[in-house]
């Protein structure tokens, strides 16, 4: 192994550590993940963590970039958004709180696009802000809608603000958080996966885990080679009883937690 490679593999081993080695294990809720990065390391980075009051903050994030540069912008911002969110709770101002950080260091021709929001465990609201990500996906009995909200990405200007919105999750409900990399996915004729795609399968599962595993066969059949960008999906499914699992129909099976997977 030479130098480069052995750096490389530091690099990767140091980025696992960015990322959740457990993802929480609450009555009634059930939450999966998948983070595939387009080489050694990425930009792309999800978060799961507790905070004051039982809540639960989560977060998906995508720098623009890629390789070691893209990894290290993740890893600043993955630490600052954890420090401030534990702090300041509320989404638009965690959000906010990051950005002010990030603009005064951030290299040209980079930022970083989040979506985070806070869970309620006890009745299912949720509060988020966007800072230039792609929308998440909530699957409902009626269908499936984007939690829809708007925001410039991190580092780009100084003073923003971020909108904070408000829902909640109905028993049953699933929610997905991804990063671009699986709808911008392009096969060898320059066809893109696309987001309607991507809609449409969300709109077929139920739980988490089996969605985000037809999802990746799929995307493995729509490609025919390797993926040109870091891939994120994280799921939070909401159970349709209270205390069960957040499975529709069967028994429950081991909890998806994928830190790194290549």
């Amino acid at each position: 192994m030479d130098r480069d490679d052995e750096e490389l593999r530091v690099a990767q081993l140091i980025q696992q550590q960015f990322l959740p080695r457990h993802l929480p294990e609450l009555p009634g809720w059930r939450f999966a993940a998948h983070y595939q990065p387009a080489r050694e390391v990425g930009g792309d980075f999800y978060d799961v963590t507790a905070l004051p009051g039982g809540l639960i903050g989560l977060a998906v994030g995508d720098v623009a970039g890629k390789g070691i540069p893209a990894a290290l912008l993740m890893a600043t911002t993955h630490s600052v958004l954890r420090a401030e969110a534990y702090r300041l709770i509320s989404p638009g101002s965690v959000l906010a709180r990051v950005n002010a950080q990030l603009v005064q260091e951030m290299p040209p021709g980079m930022f970083v696009t989040c979506f985070y929001l806070v869970l309620d465990p006890s009745n299912g609201r949720l509060r988020y802000a966007n800072a230039g990500h792609c929308l998440p996906y909530r699957r409902t009995d009626i269908g499936v809608v984007e939690l829809d909200a708007r925001g410039m990405p991190l580092g780009l200007m100084p003073d923003m603000v971020y909108e904070e919105h408000d829902t909640r999750l109905a028993p049953g409900d699933m929610l997905l958080l991804h990063s671009d990399g699986l709808a911008e996915a392009h096969n060898a004729d320059r066809e893109m996966f696309g987001f309607p795609r991507l809609r449409q399968l969300v709109a077929h599962h139920r739980a988490g885990e089996t969605m985000i595993a037809s999802l990746l066969l799929e995307l493995d059949g729509f490609m025919s080679g390797e993926h040109d960008d870091d891939i994120t999906l994280l799921t939070l499914t909401r159970a349709t009883t209270p205390g069960g699992d957040g499975r529709a129909g069967s028994g429950s099976l081991p909890r998806l937690a994928v830190g790194l997977s290549g």
